[in-house]
């Protein structure tokens, strides 16, 4: 009889699939929940907040809307196939390398991340493949950044959290500056920037970045855009010019369809906002009660 209870366990945890997988790690409690639509995906949490959605099966696959338009500057930024050399920073389950690595194979990536029990857990639970050259340190994003390269990379990720907030010291125009000192003369910086009504940081966060970049693009759903809901926006500056057309096209063929604001519209957007110094930088605002889609 007990055979047969433990046989019937077993069948009915194979019917469910995989548990969630909790753990403390130094910025919080993590959990890596299972995806019920696909066999081998999970969602990565930190407190609660969403940080990453892995398919173990198909890294090509990008499940966050701010994800797939970050993977739609990646598919621009070079033909699928070419190599990238590419700097994240914020690892969580590294979804975008794993992209980039899988869409482009022998592309160089370095992913930095402040927190080391994480990086274990994501190693052990969503493993990385080894053949990838996919290089990730711990540490502080702004301080490894100094220690970078110059024109080291076609693309730097700038999608660092504590929590559900982006630290302040990585949101001023001296980072941005560091940012673009890594950056080769065709490269791109891709920033998420999470806010809400009245967008006071992420327009902040467009002056700043036109501070340093002369090209400048900003893509998000418009109930973002428009301050009627707290969402993820996608932040870009590069010395070259940005594939303006190619991106409208693609934000707005999505499932959350986007818009590009950039020129004038951006000019308009960001409504005369001051540039951010380290002396006056604030993390970005925490979403409200209740919302998870960061």
């Amino acid at each position: 009889m007990a055979d047969q209870r433990r046989g019937a366990r077993s069948t009915e945890r194979r019917r469910r699939g995989p548990e969630p997988i909790c753990e403390q790690v130094d910025s919080g409690t993590a959990t890596l929940r299972p995806d019920r639509d696909r066999p081998r995906a999970w969602t990565l949490l930190v407190d609660d907040t969403p940080q990453s959605h892995v398919d173990l099966d198909d890294p090509g696959y990008l499940e966050f809307e701010y994800v797939r338009r970050l993977g739609h500057v990646v598919d621009h930024l070079a033909p699928r196939g070419r190599p990238l050399q590419a700097l994240h920073l914020g690892g969580g389950g590294m979804t975008l390398p794993r992209y980039i690595a899988a869409t482009r194979p022998r592309s160089s990536q370095q992913v930095i991340e402040i927190d080391g029990r994480l990086i274990e857990l994501v190693r052990r639970e969503l493993p990385l493949d080894r053949t990838w050259r996919l290089k990730v340190r711990q540490g502080d994003a702004r301080a490894l950044l100094a220690k970078a390269p110059e024109a080291a990379f076609d693309l730097v990720v700038g999608d660092v959290f504590a929590g559900s907030r982006t630290p302040a010291h990585l949101t001023s125009v001296e980072f941005v500056t560091a940012v673009a000192r890594v950056l080769g003369p065709d490269g791109v910086y891709a920033a998420n920037v999470a806010d809400g009504a009245p967008l006071a940081f992420a327009r902040a966060q467009v002056a700043t970045v036109s501070a340093v970049f002369p090209q400048v693009c900003l893509i998000a759903d418009a109930p973002v855009l428009r301050g009627r809901r707290f969402g993820n926006l996608v932040l870009l500056g590069s010395r070259r010019e940005l594939p303006i057309p190619e991106l409208t096209r693609l934000a707005a063929s999505d499932p959350f369809p986007g818009r590009v604001e950039h020129g004038r519209s951006l000019r308009d957007f960001t409504g005369g906002a001051g540039v951010v110094t380290d002396a006056g930088a604030v993390a970005s605002p925490a979403p409200p009660a209740g919302v998870l889609g960061l």
